[in-house]
């Protein structure tokens, strides 16, 4: 079987899984893995945290979003611009329905560098417990983790049924320094 038939599979898998999850399961979840982030993130003491709007089947992020930005800590969401993803900060007043219909900051919308990023929380289909990482496909976090002037720390975040022993990964795949699962 190819690599890519075997990512195929692991996609197809994990898609199911978390699809299967009742909103009681996923909440608790997800309500959990905010939690750890947050404690991570106080930890680290950083003043600009890059996070993700959730898909329908990833952790719900918006509540640790909303905390962080309560607090002051400058939080940058993604959005997708063809094949590129930039993050900018995220600003209650400026966020839309964007690619793929997530939430995702309006063009308004100040810019992130990649350089003022410190912390990284990056989703993922699957990791390994050594921050191996399988996305969706498209390359959108390994292109923007692998820019010369991106320096920030780096977490993988999953459902804890997506985390694999092994995955059929590519050199140009990113991996991640810490992976937090629910």
């Amino acid at each position: 079987m190819s690599r890519d038939e075997l990512k195929k599979g692991v996609r197809r898998k994990m898609r199911a899984q978390n699809r299967s999850l009742t909103p009681d399961e996923r909440q608790s979840a997800s309500e959990r893995l905010c939690e750890r982030l947050a404690t991570i993130i106080d930890e680290a003491e950083v003043q600009c945290v890059a996070l993700y709007a959730a898909l329908g089947d990833e952790p719900e992020s918006r509540p640790l979003i909303e905390r962080l930005y309560q607090k002051g800590v400058r939080v940058a969401l993604p959005r997708v611009e063809g094949e590129v993803m930039r993050f900018f900060y995220f600003d209650p007043e400026r966020v839309a329905s964007g690619a793929f219909g997530i939430e995702e900051p309006t063009f308004e919308a100040e810019l992130c560098r990649p350089d003022e990023i410190e912390l990284m929380v990056v989703p993922g289909v699957a990791f390994t417990p050594r921050g191996e990482r399988l996305g969706r496909g498209r390359g959108y976090y390994d292109k923007y983790l692998a820019q010369s002037d991106f320096r920030g720390r780096t977490v993988g975040v999953c459902y804890r049924h997506q985390l694999c022993e092994s995955l059929p990964t590519e050199p140009h795949d990113i991996k991640m320094e810490q992976v937090v699962t629910s």
